[in-house]
């Protein structure tokens, strides 16, 4: 397309959209549950048939990051001899359906957790959020993201491939090269962390060597706020950023509109509460599940840890998907109250024993060594005596700690996805 979107599927009806999506998602679970143990796991009594909508997707259990990470490591440390073909389940868990040989590449993020590429034209599909930050074909794409161990070189590089760019891989570090190789390639483009693009181009300034070439940036790892993005257009450089992560690719990226992140395409995005499998409604705090249409990786409700909200309406840039805040925090809370670990999934199970309550939060206060539990709880009615004993006895034996209850009226709890507050203080 040549209207400022990078292709059809940017300004399709969104019934249109979730249709595709869920054929092509129930089309993809049918041919690989057979070779993928984790989907078999996932799906166990489960009918594919039966996921046509979103909220059909509440029934799969949630996959989170550190039960990936375990899977994987579980699985390496299992075995025993290493064969030909066993690195579906030794190496990746059993999340992928190809191994080597069918993956042109293999990626170690912090974990280590590792993640397949395959020799698929924009795998992990940046190429339109470098499309909406005005990255075009025919020109040259700085890249400095790194090309060992993580993905995120190859992100950019795949992605500016496929619209038609050339790609310098610059790398991290080496600042004056840096400079000396923009001054002479003359890119119009950039990929990497805002913060070192900001370190080349005041390094060029005290150098003296003209970098003005590069007009457009897209930023991803890093924080993007207004100030900055102010800071490099007084500067000739329109910047925008990406959301995404090593195992899924892009999530979401930012267009010209500049009001919130316009989801990818190709990838289901839920809001869930956190430490649970329940869909939040539009506009409630939580985190990030992501279900991939990826036939090579097909991560299916996949927890990413990371906190947001879909906005209202459509983005005025013209684009039809849904929207995300953007990162608002993690939604992993888990804390230590007296020795023992209390996670968000507890909070949850002491509230799912007390209909009356439709919203909690576990706030822990005190100071070091003297930890203070309170669950707060919003109720419409029935705050009564027995309410409160019945769920000083739910955490009593769920948390396995003591705790008072405090009684909230509807809406007075923050809608900001916390779950457990650690509001102690360690002065």
């Amino acid at each position: 397309m040549n209207n400022g979107f990078y292709d059809a599927l940017e300004v399709q009806e969104p019934a249109e959209r979730e249709l595709n999506h869920f054929t092509t998602l129930r089309s993809h679970l049918r041919s690989l549950v057979d070779n993928v143990p984790a989907l078999q796991r996932q799906l166990e009594g489960i009918d594919i048939a039966s996921l046509q909508e979103r909220a059909d997707l509440a029934q799969i259990p949630v996959v989170r990051k550190y039960e990936l990470l375990a899977q994987q490591t579980q699985q390496r440390q299992a075995a025993t001899n290493v064969t030909p073909g066993d690195e579906v389940n030794r190496i990746f868990g059993g999340f992928s359906a190809v191994g080597w040989g069918q993956a042109s590449r293999v990626y170690a993020s912090p974990g280590p957790l590792f993640e397949p590429e395959v020799a698929r034209s924009d795998y992990w599909r940046f190429a339109r959020a470098m499309y909406a930050a005005g990255v075009r074909k025919r020109m040259l794409v700085h890249n400095c993201f790194s090309y060992h161990f993580t993905p995120a070189g190859s992100m950019i590089e795949t992605a500016a491939h496929a619209i038609g760019c050339t790609v310098f891989p610059a790398g991290v570090g080496q600042t004056e090269m840096q400079v000396q190789a923009i001054h002479d390639l003359k890119p119009n483009a950039y990929g990497g962390t805002p913060s070192f693009l900001r370190i080349i181009l005041e390094r060029a300034q005290e150098m003296g060597v003209d970098v003005s070439s590069i007009k457009h940036a897209l930023f991803s790892a890093e924080a993007f706020p207004p100030s900055l993005q102010q800071w490099f257009k007084e500067r000739g450089v329109d910047g925008y950023q990406a959301y995404g992560t090593a195992d899924l690719g892009l999530v979401a990226y930012e267009t010209p509109a500049r009001d919130g992140l316009v989801l990818s395409e190709d990838i289901i995005v839920e809001i869930v509460k956190p430490g649970t499998n329940e869909p939040l409604p539009d506009g409630e705090v939580g985190e990030v599940v992501v279900t991939t249409l990826n036939p090579d990786y097909p991560l299916l409700r996949f927890g990413t840890g990371d906190l947001s909200v879909i906005m209202p309406g459509l983005s005025p840039c013209g684009r039809t998907n849904r929207r995300i805040r953007g990162w608002m925090g993690r939604a992993d809370q888990s804390a230590k109250v007296r020795g023992a670990m209390v996670h968000p999934s507890l909070v949850d199970q002491v509230v799912k024993r007390h209909p009356e309550v439709s919203k909690a939060r576990l706030v822990v206060t005190g100071s070091m060594g003297k930890d203070e539990l309170a669950l707060h709880v919003e109720v419409a009615e029935g705050a009564t005596d027995s309410l409160q004993q019945g769920l000083i006895e739910s955490i009593k034996e769920i948390i396995k700690l003591r705790g008072d209850v405090v009684f909230k009226a509807p809406g007075e709890l923050k809608n900001d996805g916390l779950v457990i507050e650690d509001a102690r203080s360690y002065e």
